[in-house]
């Protein structure tokens, strides 16, 4: 059983002893974003000094000692992304330094980059992964959950040490340190409270009045998930919503689910929903006009050329194309919509052989 520590004095004991030794850690986060409204950072996996340990958030009073200690840290991760959200929305910032096995994994070409593959590939340990989707709200956690959350972390610095070796034999390591760097900085200068988030992946389609229902579905659903304390695709999901505002758009009705029929959330929905038929044409949100690219010969011959640079080079490096390049990024730049330094990494510009 993994060492709980649920409480501020064994917190400050804990990076008292490790803190000396261990200018390097390699955490993982768990969060209840799938049984909960409002996520909140739930567990913190650590490995350092030679310990590793369950560090319980929700319990804590003062957590805030535990942020000083990663901003004097170099932190390894996996997958690191989300990780590097959560951190950053509790402790405001992030860690100086912050490392991606997945990154490095990539980078070598290996093609199966899950952490439980990379175990297995260095370790020849399978993992378990059957508490992925379990409620890290709960309390007490179960011994097959505090498992699970322990292996996220106890392998990450072992194989850290394996995939720096590897990326220094293979020439690569500075590939690794500017993907890094630019993963870290992406996170940090993400928006999350944009006001246009109700615009959905798909809604570019939409007339401005299907826009207009599309906005007021959001901003009910939000409501609704609120009051039951629940995620918002548990009121509806993003595809479905769509196919509503579509339908209310073209002034069609709505069959809803049986769910939604008590008479109190029908009352809620059909508010939200009169809202936006009470607009008027001019009060609807608009279409987002994006310029339309002009794909001549001599556009598709310049990104034939890109693609044919990248396809040889990730051959002869034996990794993923995307690596290198991702195609609608390779449109982008034979368009003259953006300067290759500005979405390119320098040693993707190299293997390119694209100047700028």
């Amino acid at each position: 059983m993994p060492i709980i520590v649920s409480d501020s004095t064994s917190l400050n004991e804990l990076l008292e002893r490790i803190s000396p030794i261990a200018p390097v850690c390699a955490i993982d986060t768990e969060a209840d974003s799938l049984h909960r409204y409002k996520e909140s950072l739930c567990l913190i996996q650590l490995s350092a000094g030679g310990e590793n340990v369950l560090i319980d958030p929700l319990a804590i009073s003062d957590i805030a000692p535990f942020g000083k200690y990663l901003n004097r840290s170099e932190v390894w991760m996996h997958g690191a992304d989300y990780d590097m959200t959560m951190i950053k929305r509790e402790f405001g910032t992030l860690p100086p330094k912050v490392w991606d096995t997945q990154i490095g994994a990539r980078l070598l070409g290996l093609r199966k980059f899950g952490l439980s593959d990379l175990v297995e590939h260095w370790f020849g340990v399978v993992l378990l992964k059957t508490s992925q989707k379990a409620d890290w709200g709960r309390r007490p956690m179960t011994d097959k959950m505090t498992e699970y959350a322990i292996n996220d972390v106890v392998y990450l610095l072992p194989m850290a040490e394996c995939i720096v070796e590897e990326l220094l034999d293979k020439g690569r390591y500075d590939w690794f340190v500017q993907s890094c760097e630019a993963a870290r900085k992406k996170v940090l200068e993400r928006d999350d409270n944009k006001d246009d988030l109700w615009r959905i992946n798909g809604s570019g389609r939409l007339q401005s009045r299907a826009l207009a229902y599309l906005k007021s579905l959001w901003e009910w659903r939000d409501a609704e998930a609120a009051s039951w304390d629940k995620p918002s695709f548990m009121v509806v999901n993003n595809k479905e919503m769509l196919v509503w505002a579509e339908t209310l758009g073209s002034g069609e009705t709505l069959d809803l689910p049986r769910h939604l029929q008590r008479p109190d959330r029908l009352r809620r929905f059909e508010k939200y929903i009169a809202e936006a038929k009470a607009l008027s044409d001019e009060e609807c949100p608009h279409k987002i006009k994006v310029p339309r690219r002009k794909k001549d010969a001599a556009f598709e011959k310049e990104v034939d050329k890109i693609i044919q640079k990248r396809d040889q080079a990730s051959s002869v490096l034996d990794i993923d194309p995307s690596l290198v390049i991702a195609r609608s990024v390779a449109e982008s730049i034979a368009a003259g919509e953006v300067s290759p330094s500005d979405v390119l990494l320098p040693w993707q510009r190299e293997q390119l052989q694209i100047e700028g």
